[in-house]
Formats: structure tokens, C-alpha cells, sequence
């Protein structure tokens, strides 16, 4: 206890200013993307545009006006090149996971306000239920619950209490903590985040290189060739200097793809426009053409092949003790009072939150990602819960399983007459199935068509989700998936199985945030081009 109150003692203003001195401050600026010069270096100078202009400037040396047309056509490269990559630089800077909001920390045992970007290394921060997290720290004092949804994608409420890391970027939903800062500026979670979607990529095209290759290789004749031609004309053929000069041009001018060119950059500014039209970002022209190269595609479920418009489908009595209408009201009771806001608690909530009963609720604890449950406490009746029946349950009922086999999630809602520890969060011996609920979450009319079109363009599909396996594999079976048997359970296998598994595998269920990524790079290291599509954080 000596040491915690040490702790919320916060830093003296000689360790700040030593911290500060260091370095060691939260102040963050990322460089991302090209700079502008970059960016037009990139699409000016090159070898095919130097080659071009070259012949440009010969022809206005000697005023040949109406043979410059053809240079329209490298401005246009250039410029629609450049207009591209601008726009998609000004989209990315935009990218912004942290507010500005001022945060109270303890120094010299006092609390002050400060601008997030004025927190050191060690601070003691004051966080309360709204408030976001600015920088990564560790809890010292407190608890509360955080929504990280915007780094993981995981709406779920995440218990933090004393030792437990919080990351910059979350919010809090509920309690009040005081918190060690760990990490500062791009140490930060949510910066590491953010350099890594606002770094720019090298382009990886092979049209762009074929055609810098040919410039090239025409390069290395073209000079020498065109002076033959301009003094064959000139000087043999006794031309004129301006026909010379637009003699040899033409001939040059016929060695150089600018067709290739043109046609090029004409179908991927109409790529584009067409993907600009969906507001979609492409970072780089010949992104599109890398797209069109995709041979393995992974998909999310929630919301890519279901409409992620769920509905409670129905409830199954697992117990007589009480009735179907009573455990409506039960439900009613427990959603009026969760906090819970996860596609799965709003179907129940829009089924049951309506009714009208006589219950009274105590504590609440929210579900959590972990657990993967969570419960409330009823005055004179006991504790309900509601999760997943693997971890409410030591057997699955039957009819789990039978569900769970029509492709439906699967939620329990169980009774204790025992109460629940809110600080260790463990479940009590006596807990008893009470009722089943089925949600269901309809596939989209144009799945089984989509994958068809992909399969048929020999694409490999692979799902990536978080959902139960089972459930995926039997929704990948109805929207017309190949290969719905093969499937595994992500949680119970290490980072080195998955990698080992990615390749032949087909549908990875109960995937962590950190998988999914661990995924897509063991598929890009064995060779392919793939391409992952979900939510925001995929």
C-alpha cells in the first residue's frame, strides 16, 4: 500500500523536466506518405517522360507546332499520376485514432490539466468513464471497463484493473483509474496503428515495369538512331533543318509506347474514378492493377457474407424453472440495465428490451471479449448470465449443437442462486442452463453469385472471423462456399500452428486481431497476392 500511495504521489517537476530534457514526451508528428516533391518526382522524371521531352524540345526549337500533340498525352500520365496520389495523401492525413482532449495527471500529489501531447514518460494520469486513453499505460490504482473497438475491432466491454495495460486509443466506459504512462509518441499503440496504414508502399506493378523497361531499352537506340536519322535528312537528303528535326521525331516518336502508355493510364484512371465513385481510397493508380492480380482473397463473416443485420430467431427452454414468458422478461431485465453494444446485444435488445417487468437489478458486468460473458444480479432471484455456452457451460446441450449446425450464433442465458466475483470474474459452481437463443444473421442475396465469379477468376477464398467455426462453416455451406469443412478454432492454436495451417486451411474461427495479421503475412510470404476484406480494422 506504501508503494501505491508513492505512486499517486505522480512525478516531481524535476523529473518532467528531466523527462522533457530526454525526449520522452508524448509530442507526436508522423511523416506520412511522399512528400510533394516525391510525388511529383515520381511521375515526371522517369525515363520514358525524359525521352519524350526531349523530343519535344527539339520540335520547339525549330517551331514545328502542329507536331506536338503527342506531348498531351505525357502531361496527362503525369498529372493524373500526381492528382491520384495527392488526393490519397490529403485522405490518409486525415487518419486520426486520438482526440485533443486535456488530461488530468498527478504531479507533485496534485492533479492538473495538461494537453495529451505534454504527457512524459512515467506520468500518473486520472482517467474517468468518456475519456480516451492518450498514451499506453498500466493501471495502478482503480477499475473500469474500455471499449478498444477502434484498435481491435472488438465492441465488447475489457475489464482493466491494478496491472492490467491499457491502449492508447480506447475509451473508458465506466469506472475511474489511475494509470502509469509506459509509452509516448510513436511508441504509442494507436501511433504504431497509424504510421503503419499512412506509410507509403512501394509500387509493385508489373505494367509499370515492363513499360520502364521497354523506355529503357529504347533509350539505350533511340539517341543514337535518331541522330543517324537527323543527319541522313539533313545532311544526304539535303533537307531542311526544321524537316530534319520533324523527320527523325516521327520516326522516334513511332519507337516509343505511347499508345501502351495511354491505353494504361487511361483503364486505371477509369478504375479510378469507378472505385473512387464507391469511396474507396486508392492510394496509387497501379493500385488497381494490383487488385486485379488478388489470388487469394480473405473474407470477414459478420457484415460480408451476412448482412450483419442480426435477429433473434428464437429461444429454447433448457430448464422448467421458468417459463418462456418469465425468461422474456428476464432477458428484458437484463438488457434495459447492460451496457453491452455488440451487433449480438442489439438483436436481443431490439427482441426483448420492450417488455414490461418487475425486476431489479444490482450489479452489472458487461461481456467481455475474454470471458465471453457477462451477467447481472436480480434482487431476491440470484445472478443471470449470458455467453457462450463453452464457457458458461461444462457440456454443450444438444440443441447447441443442432443450431449451431443451421448456421445461427448461440447464446445461453444461465442462473446462479450464488452470486459473481466482480474482482476475480470467475463463475460460481452452481451455474444452470436456463434458455438457448438463436441469432441469426441472413446471408447476402448475392453471396453465393460473388464467390461463384471469384472461384470461376481462380481465386483461393479463405474466412477469417471471430465467430465460433462451426457456425462459420455451416454459413459458408449455405452461401455456396466450397471449402466449408475446412475450418479450425483459432484459440486453441499457437502463432506457429497458424502459420502452418494458413496455406490449407479455409476457415479460421474465434481469430484474435493479431492473427488475422499474422495470417495475411504468412500468405504473402508463401508467394501470394492477398487481400483481406471486413470492417474498418481489417
Amino acid at each position: 500500500m506504501k508503494v501505491m500511495k508513492k505512486q499517486l504521489q505522480g512525478l516531481t517537476q524535476v523529473e518532467v523536466k528531466r523527462r522533457i530534457d530526454a525526449g520522452k514526451t508524448n509530442h507526436f508528428k508522423a511523416k506520412t506518405g511522399s512528400s510533394n516533391w516525391e510525388i511529383f518526382r515520381r511521375n515526371v522524371f522517369n525515363s520514358f517522360n525524359v525521352l519524350n521531352f526531349a523530343i519535344f524540345v527539339a520540335l520547339i526549337a525549330v517551331q514545328a507546332w502542329s507536331n506536338l500533340f503527342f506531348f498531351g498525352i505525357i502531361v496527362l500520365n503525369a498529372f493524373t499520376g500526381m492528382m491520384t496520389e495527392l488526393r490519397a495523401r490529403r485522405m490518409i492525413d486525415k487518419l486520426n485514432l486520438m482526440n485533443k482532449d486535456q488530461i488530468r495527471v498527478v504531479r507533485d500529489g496534485q492533479l492538473v490539466s495538461i494537453d495529451p501531447k505534454d504527457i512524459v514518460l512515467d506520468d500518473v494520469m486520472l482517467l474517468s468513464a468518456g475519456e480516451q486513453v492518450p498514451s499506453d499505460a498500466v493501471v495502478v490504482d482503480g477499475i473500469a471497463e474500455l471499449n478498444e473497438a477502434m484498435l481491435t475491432g472488438e465492441s465488447d466491454h475489457i475489464l482493466k484493473k491494478d496491472g492490467k495495460e491499457l491502449l492508447s486509443g480506447s475509451y473508458l466506459v465506466s469506472g475511474q483509474v489511475y494509470a502509469r504512462v509506459i509509452h509516448v509518441a510513436e511508441d504509442n499503440y494507436a501511433n504504431k496503428l497509424m504510421l503503419e496504414a499512412k506509410t507509403h508502399k512501394p509500387i509493385v506493378s508489373r505494367i509499370l515495369y515492363n513499360m520502364d523497361k521497354i523506355a529503357k531499352f529504347t533509350g539505350k537506340i533511340v539517341i543514337p538512331f535518331g541522330l543517324a536519322l537527323f543527319f541522313e535528312a539533313y545532311l544526304i537528303k539535303q533537307l531542311s533543318l526544321q524537316e530534319s528535326v520533324v523527320t527523325s521525331s516521327t520516326a522516334l516518336l513511332g519507337m516509343l509506347p505511347k499508345g501502351i502508355a495511354l491505353l494504361t493510364i487511361t483503364s486505371l484512371l477509369t478504375a479510378v474514378i469507378k472505385l473512387g465513385m464507391k469511396h474507396i481510397l486508392v492510394q496509387e493508380m497501379y493500385s488497381v492493377e494490383t487488385l486485379a492480380r488478388v489470388d487469394v482473397l480473405c473474407l470477414d463473416k459478420t457484415g460480408t457474407i451476412t448482412q450483419g443485420k442480426m435477429t433473434v430467431k428464437g429461444l429454447e427452454l433448457l430448464s422448467e424453472r421458468f417459463t418462456k414468458e418469465e425468461l422474456e422478461r428476464l432477458l428484458a431485465a437484463y438488457m434495459q440495465h447492460s451496457k453491452d453494444k455488440n451487433a449480438t446485444a442489439q438483436a436481443i435488445r431490439n427482441a426483448y428490451e420492450g417488455l414490461e417487468h418487475h425486476y431489479q437489478v444490482g450489479d452489472v458486468i458487461p461481456f467481455s471479449s475474454d470471458r465471453k460473458w457477462g451477467a447481472v444480479s436480480v434482487n431476491g432471484l440470484g445472478t443471470l448470465f449470458l455467453g457462450a455456452p463453452e464457457m458458461l457451460l461444462k457440456e454443450n446441450p444438444k440443441a447447441v449443437d443442432q443450431a449451431q449446425a443451421r448456421g445461427s450464433r448461440v447464446l445461453i442465458l444461465a442462473w446462479s442462486q450464488s452470486g459473481v466475483d466482480t474482482e476475480t470474474m470467475t463463475l460460481p459452481n452452481d451455474v444452470e442452463a436456463l434458455t438457448l437463443l438463436e441469432i441469426a444473421d441472413p446471408i447476402r442475396e448475392d453471396a453465393a453469385e460473388t464467390l461463384e465469379y471469384l472461384r470461376s477468376e481462380d481465386v483461393t477464398l479463405k474466412i477469417i472471423s471471430g465467430d465460433n467455426p462451426v457456425t462459420v462453416s455451416h454459413i459458408a455451406h449455405q452461401a455456396g462456399f466450397a471449402d466449408y469443412q475446412s475450418y479450425i478454432d483459432c484459440s486453441k492454436v499457437s502463432d506457429e500452428e497458424l502459420e502452418a495451417l494458413a496455406e490449407d486451411t479455409a476457415i479460421f474461427g474465434r481469430v484474435s486481431p493479431h492473427q488475422k495479421k499474422l495470417l495475411i503475412q504468412t500468405l504473402n510470404a508463401n508467394g501470394h497476392t492477398t487481400a483481406m476484406t471486413g470492417d474498418g480494422v481489417n
